[in-house]
């Protein structure tokens, strides 16, 4: 079977035809595939950097959480801040996750999941040197104390060795106050044996009365309503100890009534015991220049007043101490 001429030309132009479209297909195809080509190395790229930040994320978080739990100790303060920050960091990657595993990782996703990334950096930082700040400033506190507590200590050890040497010379003084007294006591105890041993005893004492008539003669007189006055005289004994001079004799007369006949513008007074326990009125005082030998001292009572009849008593003191007494009688 023989083709015509024009059949041949419909035949070539219908085959040109077919080869034209079966290469426009062919272009198509090509470029569509090298178009997808490129989203799928766009995506891997992506995926890659996604799958870089994620990575880098969870060292990053690691690494300032293990440093966070490092720096935890007996600082409840500091303990508390480090629990806070870790849920606040553990907060942000998580969103930080989140939004790089949407898989809708685009561009403007990834921007700003490093945008979120810096931040978190600096959060991490932040946290980090606050940490450290506290951490010096409690290390610093720490020496302090250790350094209040040694100056306490010294202190303290200071007030001991005071308070025992203040309790050593308490005692010390105790002792001295103790041995004073006791040297006091014993020079008391001496005073008054010598003072006793000085005494000028009185052996004898003897008391008259007397009545003045008005002629100026003086008699004896033995009935109490005749007596113008007392005579009183007192022999003083020797004595080695007592020093020579003058020595008071205070004479006590005790009417029958139990009254010490006394008159002050007469010489009356009050004398001390020698222990110092009673005051004793006395009638009258004689002295005498003693010259340690046996002496004799008279003085006279008159009151201007009728005496009582009775019984009378006489007490001689020297140096307070009784030296001497004696009892009369007026009828």
């Amino acid at each position: 079977m023989s083709f015509s001429r024009d059949s041949k030309q419909k035949l070539t132009v219908v085959a040109a035809t077919v080869i034209v479209a079966l290469l426009g297909i062919n272009a198509f195809l090509l470029y569509n595939k090298m178009s997808q080509a490129k989203v799928i190395d766009k995506q891997a790229m992506e995926i890659t950097e996604a799958e870089k930040l994620s990575a880098e994320l969870d060292k990053k978080y690691y690494e300032t959480v293990n440093e966070l739990e490092e720096m935890r100790g007996n600082n409840e303060e500091l303990n508390q801040m480090i629990d806070k920050q870790t849920v606040e960091l553990t907060e942000q990657k998580n969103k930080i996750g989140r939004l790089i595993r949407s898989g809708k990782t685009s561009k403007a996703d990834l921007a700003e999941a490093r945008s979120q990334m810096e931040q978190f950096k600096l959060q991490l930082d932040s946290y980090l040197a606050e940490n450290n700040t506290l951490k010096e400033e409690k290390a610093m506190l720490t020496q302090q104390t250790v350094q209040l507590t040694e100056a306490k200590q010294s202190l303290e050890g200071q007030i001991s060795q005071e308070r025992t040497m203040n309790n050593e010379l308490v005692t010390a003084k105790a002792a001295l106050v103790s041995e004073k007294e006791m040297l006091e006591s014993q020079n008391q105890n001496l005073s008054t044996k010598v003072t006793r041993a000085s005494v000028v005893n009185v052996g004898t004492v003897q008391v008259k009365g007397e009545k003045i008539r008005k002629s100026g003669k003086v008699i004896t007189a033995k009935k109490a309503k005749n007596v113008d006055r007392l005579k009183v005289c007192f022999n003083a004994e020797p004595n080695e100890v007592t020093e020579q001079g003058i020595e008071k004799f205070y004479i006590r007369m005790i009417n029958p009534v139990g009254e010490t006949m006394a008159i002050e513008n007469m010489g009356s007074g009050v004398m001390t015991s020698a222990d110092g326990q009673n005051e004793i009125r006395y009638t009258q005082v004689k002295e005498i220049d003693y010259d340690r030998s046996a002496m004799m001292a008279c003085f006279y009572w008159e009151p201007g007043t009728e005496f009582q009849k009775g019984n009378y008593e006489v007490e001689v003191y020297n140096k307070g101490y009784m030296a001497g007494k004696s009892t009369f009688k007026l009828k």
